[in-house]
């Protein structure tokens, strides 16, 4: 029993060594395998990184050479000087550049002419003044198309005379024709454009203000005209109720309100909806009276809205008069 245990002992540390020698090996074997992966990751990150400046370094030398010829355009020699010079220094053999270069150390050294500046003429305000005359004496005879002209020729003969004065002068002219455009002509459209071109040189005031925004619901309303009476009156409502008599050549704001007004309770009244309807005509009848297709609409539309209420009979009240006195009655003990 003995002799065999002393014969297996041998084979047990030949195995336990066999397995510690495999496992040195393989740990060395990870080692190596590690280290030459991270050489590897090295060895490329700073390929990338080399590809990455390289790529870099050639966009900037790109740019600094199309600057340079633009300072060589523009007579900035010495900056393009410092620009082809850093090419060179980073990229001897960029294409264009030495001779770029060359170029620009002939030119500084040409000596540059000196040059004896002209004689400064005397400006002539004799026609911006007569100019300027004449706008004044339109203005005051109200004549705001010829002031205008006058102004305009006199800012081509010299934009730099009195500028302040002339521009109060042009806001002055601009503003009394854009007014007196929509009020008196019913040129809405040239109007608000004077209007406008005025407050180029300062703010308007609020009458004229007020009839530039007037005029330009007077032309929103006016668009949909036939087309959609209940924006029509919700537009003339507003000019109704500030500038009743503002027109565009045809008819003034409050006609066209009284107009669309009986022409949309018509409207309503084909709809069923009386006594909307009835609302609108009386808003009619109270600028004018109602054309006969509306009296026609409006009696329909009020007697269905406001049917007559029956006469109520009055019912007779009796009074019952006792005909005989009650006596009383005394009761005794």
């Amino acid at each position: 029993m003995s002799e065999n245990l002393g014969s297996t002992q041998p084979k047990i540390k030949t195995i336990k060594s066999g397995r510690g020698r495999a496992l040195l090996f393989n740990g060395i074997g990870l080692i190596i395998i590690l280290i030459l992966a991270i050489l590897g990751g090295y060895g490329s990150g700073i390929s990338v990184r080399r590809d990455t400046q390289s790529s870099v370094l050639a966009q900037q030398l790109g740019e600094q050479f199309q600057f340079a010829l633009v300072d060589m355009q523009f007579g900035r020699y010495a900056n393009a000087r410092q620009r082809f010079e850093f090419i060179i220094a980073n990229d001897p053999s960029y294409p264009g550049a030495q001779q770029k270069l060359t170029e620009v150390l002939v030119l500084i050294n040409i000596p540059t002419p000196t040059l004896t500046p002209a004689p400064t003429p005397t400006p002539d305000f004799t026609g911006a003044e007569q100019a300027f005359t004449r706008a004044q004496q339109l203005i005051a005879a109200q004549d705001w198309t010829g002031a205008i002209s006058a102004l305009d020729q006199m800012r081509k003969l010299d934009p730099n005379y009195q500028t302040s004065l002339v521009d109060g002068m042009y806001y002055f002219a601009l503003r009394n024709y854009g007014y007196s455009l929509i009020t008196q002509q019913g040129n809405l459209e040239g109007g608000i454009y004077q209007l406008t071109l005025a407050e180029r040189f300062g703010p308007l005031d609020r009458d004229s203000n007020g009839l530039r925004e007037g005029a330009r619901f007077y032309l929103i309303g006016a668009s949909f005209w036939e087309l959609d009476w209940e924006r029509t009156i919700f537009y003339f409502d507003q000019v109704y109720r500030g500038w009743s008599g503002l027109w565009d050549g045809t008819m003034t704001a409050s006609e066209r309100y009284w107009y669309a007004s009986m022409r949309y309770a018509d409207q309503l009244v084909g709809d069923g909806q009386f006594c909307d309807a009835d609302s609108y005509y009386v808003s009619a009848q109270a600028i004018a009276p109602l054309d006969s297709l509306a009296t026609e609409g409006y009696e329909l539309a009020h007697s269905t809205c406001f049917p007559p209420t029956e006469a109520v009979t009055p019912t007779a009240t009796f009074s019952l008069t006792p005909t005989e006195t009650p006596t009383p009655v005394t009761s005794y003990p």
